[in-house]
Protein backbone atom coordinates (compact mmCIF):
# COMPACT_ATOMS: atom_id res chain seq x y z
CA UNK A 1 0.00 0.00 0.00
CA UNK A 2 1.51 3.57 -0.90
CA UNK A 3 2.25 5.90 1.87
CA UNK A 4 -0.80 8.12 0.70
CA UNK A 5 -3.49 5.14 0.78
CA UNK A 6 -2.77 4.29 4.23
CA UNK A 7 -3.17 8.38 5.35
CA UNK A 8 -6.24 8.36 3.88
CA UNK A 9 -7.06 5.21 5.65
CA UNK A 10 -6.29 6.76 9.19
CA UNK A 11 -8.73 9.03 9.17
CA UNK A 12 -11.09 6.77 8.87
CA UNK A 13 -9.76 4.38 11.61
CA UNK A 14 -8.03 7.16 14.14
CA UNK A 15 -9.65 5.43 17.04
CA UNK A 16 -7.99 1.86 16.16
CA UNK A 17 -3.91 1.00 17.04
CA UNK A 18 -2.15 -0.48 14.17
CA UNK A 19 -2.82 -3.94 15.83
CA UNK A 20 -6.14 -3.50 15.81
CA UNK A 21 -6.61 -2.12 12.42
CA UNK A 22 -4.70 -5.39 11.88
CA UNK A 23 -6.79 -7.59 13.15
CA UNK A 24 -9.60 -5.86 12.01
CA UNK A 25 -8.61 -6.17 8.43
CA UNK A 26 -7.81 -9.94 8.74
CA UNK A 27 -11.16 -10.43 10.30
CA UNK A 28 -12.71 -8.98 7.16
CA UNK A 29 -10.38 -10.43 4.52
CA UNK A 30 -11.03 -13.94 5.51
CA UNK A 31 -14.65 -13.44 5.91
CA UNK A 32 -14.73 -11.65 2.67
CA UNK A 33 -12.70 -15.36 0.81
CA UNK A 34 -14.84 -17.76 2.96
CA UNK A 35 -18.18 -16.06 2.45
CA UNK A 36 -17.15 -15.37 -1.19
CA UNK A 37 -16.17 -18.77 -2.63
CA UNK A 38 -17.92 -21.34 -0.70
CA UNK A 39 -20.10 -23.19 -2.82
CA UNK A 40 -17.99 -22.72 -5.95
CA UNK A 41 -17.52 -26.25 -8.14
CA UNK A 42 -14.32 -27.49 -7.82
CA UNK A 43 -12.32 -30.68 -8.84
CA UNK A 44 -8.82 -31.53 -8.88
CA UNK A 45 -8.42 -30.43 -12.31
CA UNK A 46 -9.77 -26.81 -11.35
CA UNK A 47 -8.35 -26.92 -7.76
CA UNK A 48 -4.87 -25.01 -8.33
CA UNK A 49 -6.28 -22.40 -10.27
CA UNK A 50 -9.34 -21.83 -7.80
CA UNK A 51 -6.39 -21.76 -5.08
CA UNK A 52 -4.73 -18.76 -7.44
CA UNK A 53 -7.71 -17.17 -7.94
CA UNK A 54 -8.52 -16.87 -4.11
CA UNK A 55 -5.21 -15.77 -3.90
CA UNK A 56 -5.17 -12.95 -6.43
CA UNK A 57 -9.06 -11.63 -5.37
CA UNK A 58 -7.77 -11.50 -1.37
CA UNK A 59 -4.30 -9.65 -2.25
CA UNK A 60 -7.11 -6.93 -4.05
CA UNK A 61 -7.60 -6.03 -0.24
CA UNK A 62 -5.92 -3.27 1.31
CA UNK A 63 -2.54 -4.27 4.46
CA UNK A 64 -2.52 -8.16 3.29
CA UNK A 65 0.91 -8.73 2.76
CA UNK A 66 0.72 -12.50 1.63
CA UNK A 67 -2.00 -15.22 1.16
CA UNK A 68 -1.81 -18.86 0.88
CA UNK A 69 -4.43 -20.74 -0.02
CA UNK A 70 -4.48 -25.17 -0.05
CA UNK A 71 -8.10 -26.32 -1.04
CA UNK A 72 -7.82 -30.11 0.61
CA UNK A 73 -10.36 -33.53 -0.36
CA UNK A 74 -10.45 -32.56 -3.93
CA UNK A 75 -12.26 -35.48 -6.36
CA UNK A 76 -11.77 -36.58 -9.64
CA UNK A 77 -15.58 -35.21 -10.53
CA UNK A 78 -16.92 -31.80 -9.10
CA UNK A 79 -17.85 -30.70 -6.12
CA UNK A 80 -18.96 -27.70 -4.37
CA UNK A 81 -16.27 -25.76 -2.21
CA UNK A 82 -16.87 -26.25 1.55
CA UNK A 83 -15.16 -24.51 4.61
CA UNK A 84 -13.54 -28.11 5.98
CA UNK A 85 -11.55 -27.78 2.69
CA UNK A 86 -10.12 -24.39 3.52
CA UNK A 87 -6.79 -24.36 4.58
CA UNK A 88 -5.51 -20.57 4.27
CA UNK A 89 -3.22 -18.65 5.76
CA UNK A 90 -2.86 -14.78 5.66
CA UNK A 91 -0.66 -11.98 6.52
CA UNK A 92 -1.99 -8.92 7.44
CA UNK A 93 0.46 -5.67 7.74
CA UNK A 94 0.10 -2.41 9.21
CA UNK A 95 2.52 0.13 9.31
CA UNK A 96 5.03 -1.84 12.39
CA UNK A 97 2.67 -4.72 13.42
CA UNK A 98 2.39 -7.46 11.25
CA UNK A 99 -0.48 -10.42 11.84
CA UNK A 100 -1.03 -14.06 10.90
CA UNK A 101 -4.20 -15.36 10.52
CA UNK A 102 -5.18 -19.02 9.73
CA UNK A 103 -8.53 -20.23 8.71
CA UNK A 104 -8.52 -24.44 8.80
CA UNK A 105 -11.00 -27.10 9.62
CA UNK A 106 -10.80 -27.85 13.28
CA UNK A 107 -12.18 -31.04 13.78
CA UNK A 108 -12.89 -31.61 17.71
CA UNK A 109 -14.83 -28.96 16.86
CA UNK A 110 -16.57 -29.71 13.44
CA UNK A 111 -15.98 -25.87 12.17
CA UNK A 112 -14.06 -24.19 9.78
CA UNK A 113 -11.84 -22.01 12.47
CA UNK A 114 -10.44 -18.29 11.61
CA UNK A 115 -7.74 -16.98 13.92
CA UNK A 116 -4.72 -15.48 14.90
CA UNK A 117 -1.61 -17.39 14.88
CA UNK A 118 0.84 -14.84 16.17
CA UNK A 119 1.26 -11.26 15.98
CA UNK A 120 4.51 -9.13 15.85
CA UNK A 121 6.10 -6.16 16.84
CA UNK A 122 8.31 -4.78 13.84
Amino acid sequence: MRIEENEIFNKYFKNLSDKERAIFEGGISLGALFHQFVGTPVNKKSKESLEKAIEESIKNQPFVEDVRVNIKNVEEKYKSLSGDMLYVELTIKVNKIRVYFKLEYIKELDYPLMYIEKIEKL
